[in-house]
Parts: structure tokens; C-alpha cells; sequence
């Protein structure tokens, strides 16, 4: 039997080094390929299976690390107490929203004004963060029903429009505001359902306590992966619940195959959390025995994720330069 007798867990940190590797193909793409300015590379009627596929893998980066961060602050937990929890988790989800706001954003535009502040991933973290500060205080079985019934029903919201509400857009629709001609706000990440993805990562730290076993371990993890995989093919045929990116037959089969892939994730749908974390259980349960020089170069990565996604966003931009 395997267990877990250390604050760090090789496999937690080999699928974030894996995602924050593939996030770097995204961000390249959007400096590098001419694509990124004339049209969507997730649209399958313009884009090529290949370009179309340096996004979609890309799909599984936020909503991964916005899981494991979850299962990180549990393990970080049972070295504290819960006030002690909440309160770093409240001082790293506000620092996360400063970085974002200044560090972040000038990487991404160079941009000594900041005239058009997004809110991106980083954001949202630490907003989840804020979040999941107060929820610890609630009974874990609780913070299930809590996540999942976010996660299974944030779509039935799509059809609420609060037309120039940021308060809205920051919630559940992702929009612009312009607030003169040379200052607007981009709310690219809206918190409905990010804040129940990192709940829900803290729910399944319990699953890393150190007295669970680790073959039930994978075994649960095998059939939620399955399961959600399974799940998601369902809605996604279907097209009876949970994208608001209906997936329709088109001329060629690659289109067809683009068209069924094409989830939304601004914000991210049921169908797209599905097959994401689908993936990341799966993952999860059938590495954790993985070793070798290639394992260790991605753990490297997963190990220092917030240094390297700073550092990544100033070199290739800089790069393009």
C-alpha cells in the first residue's frame, strides 16, 4: 500500500509542471502565429486541426491548477489550524489579485498606463482563494454539494443578461467595459464556476490524507475521470445541457471533430469542466508511481508554477519584440 508521508506529492506536481508547459504552447501561439489576430483558433470553421488542437489541449491548464490549488491548500492545512488556513489563503488570494492587476498585466501589454486591466487566471485564483478561506469553516460534505451544485448548474444562468452591470459580468459574463477612450476593463474569468472548481479540489485533498489508501485512491479517481469523460460525450451528442456552443455536423470531419471539442470556457461551461477534470482525475490516479528524468523535469516545473508562469510571460512577449 501506498501513502502519503510528505507536503509534497510528486503526481500533484507532475500534472501542474505538465500544464504549465502547455499553457507556454497557448501563450505562444497567441505572440507568435498570425492566426491569433484575425480570428479564433477554437472556431472550426476557419481554423486547421492543428491550430485548433494548440487550444484545446490548452483548455485543461486553469481549471487544473484551479483544482489542485485546492487540493494544495487542504494539504497545506493539516500543518495549521483553520484560522491560520484562512488567513493565508486570504493574504495569498489578495496579493494573487495585485500581481495580477500590475506584474501580470504589463506583461501581457507592455503597457506603462495600463489602460485596459484584464482579469485573467491569476485573478481568479485569488479570488477563489478569498473565497475558499470562508468555506473551510463549513463540514467537507458541505463543500461537495456546494461545488457540485455550482458546477452542474452555473449554465442554468446563461440566459440572465444584466445589461452594464460589472458586478454581473464579474459573476458569470465575461465582458468589456470602457469607462472613457482610453481606459476599459476586461473580465475575462468570472468567478461562477472557478470559485467551486478550487472548493472542489479542496474537498478531494482529503483523498491525499495520509492514512487513505492510495489503491482506493485511484480507483475513485479512475471512475469519476471515466465517469465525467462519459458524462460530458452524453451532453455534448445530446446538446441537452451545459454549452451554450451547440456541437453540429459540418462538411468535412475535421470540422465535425472541432465542432464537438469546441467547449466554452468564458466561463467555463459544464461540458468543459467535464472533459478537463475528467482528464486531471484520470491523470491522477495513474501517476502517482511514474518516475524518472522526464518526471523530474516537469516536477521542477509544478514546483515553482507561480515564478514560472511570471518569468514565461515576459520572455516570450519579450521574444516577439
Amino acid at each position: 500500500m501506498t501513502v502519503i508521508s510528505k507536503n509534497r506529492i510528486d503526481s500533484i506536481d507532475l500534472l501542474k509542471g505538465l500544464v504549465m508547459v502547455v499553457m507556454a504552447l497557448d501563450h505562444i501561439r497567441d505572440y507568435f502565429h498570425y492566426s491569433a489576430y484575425f480570428f479564433n483558433p477554437a472556431d472550426p470553421m476557419q481554423s486547421s486541426l492543428s491550430i485548433f488542437f494548440t487550444r484545446f489541449i490548452t483548455n485543461i491548464c486553469a481549471p487544473t491548477f484551479s483544482f489542485l490549488a485546492g487540493i494544495s491548500a487542504f494539504i497545506i492545512g493539516k500543518r495549521k489550524t483553520k484560522k491560520e488556513l484562512s488567513v493565508f489563503l486570504l493574504k495569498r488570494g489578495a496579493w494573487l489579485v495585485f500581481i495580477e492587476l500590475t506584474i501580470v498585466n504589463f506583461a501581457w501589454y507592455f503597457d506603462v498606463y495600463f489602460s485596459s486591466p484584464s482579469l485573467l487566471v491569476i485573478y481568479c485564483l485569488g479570488i477563489s482563494m478569498i473565497f475558499l478561506a470562508l468555506t473551510i469553516y463549513i463540514p467537507k460534505t458541505y463543500i461537495l454539494v456546494f461545488s457540485c451544485l455550482i458546477i452542474f448548474c452555473h449554465n442554468l444562468l446563461d440566459n440572465l443578461h444584466f445589461k452594464d452591470s460589472i458586478f454581473w459580468s464579474i459573476l458569470h459574463e465575461p465582458s468589456v467595459f470602457r469607462f472613457s477612450e482610453t481606459f476599459r476593463l476586461y473580465t475575462d474569468y468570472s468567478i461562477f464556476p472557478w470559485i467551486a472548481v478550487m472548493a472542489l479540489g479542496y474537498y478531494f485533498g482529503t483523498f491525499y490524507d495520509n492514512t487513505f489508501d492510495s489503491i482506493r485512491r485511484q480507483k475513485i479517481f479512475n471512475l469519476i475521470g471515466i465517469s465525467a469523460l462519459f458524462f460530458f460525450f452524453i451532453l455534448r451528442v445530446t446538446n441537452i445541457y451545459g454549452d451554450n456552443n451547440p456541437f453540429v455536423i459540418l462538411d468535412t470531419s475535421q470540422k465535425t471533430l472541432m465542432s464537438f471539442l469546441q467547449v466554452s470556457k468564458y466561463p467555463p461551461s459544464l461540458q468543459f469542466l467535464l472533459i478537463t477534470l475528467g482528464v486531471a482525475f484520470l491523470f491522477l490516479a495513474n501517476s502517482e508511481n511514474l518516475k524518472g528524468k522526464i518526471v523530474n523535469f516537469f516536477c521542477t516545473f509544478g514546483r515553482v508554477p507561480f515564478f514560472y508562469y511570471i518569468v514565461h510571460l515576459y520572455f516570450i512577449h519579450l521574444a516577439v519584440m
